[in-house]
């Protein structure tokens, strides 16, 4: 089993922070997955379970959890 080796490195305070926005894309977008999620749950919550929890995923984390790199 091999070891991880980290060499701590002191934060450099000189640097100037960069100021975060929004972008209103992701913000839009994560509105249209909500309403596609409440759609859904009144057209048929049951047979849409899988689909409403995949949209769920979605709005939870910019990323799908099930995303992985190897397939």
């Amino acid at each position: 089993m091999a070891k991880v080796f980290t060499i701590p490195v002191p934060p450099d305070l000189s640097r100037k922070k960069r100021e975060r926005t929004a972008d209103p894309r992701y913000v839009d977008g994560q509105k249209m997955l909500v309403e596609a999620m409440k759609y859904l749950a009144q057209a048929d919550p049951v047979a849409n379970r899988a689909a409403i929890e995949l949209l769920s995923e979605h709005v939870r984390t910019r990323f799908r959890m099930t995303d992985s790199p190897l397939g």
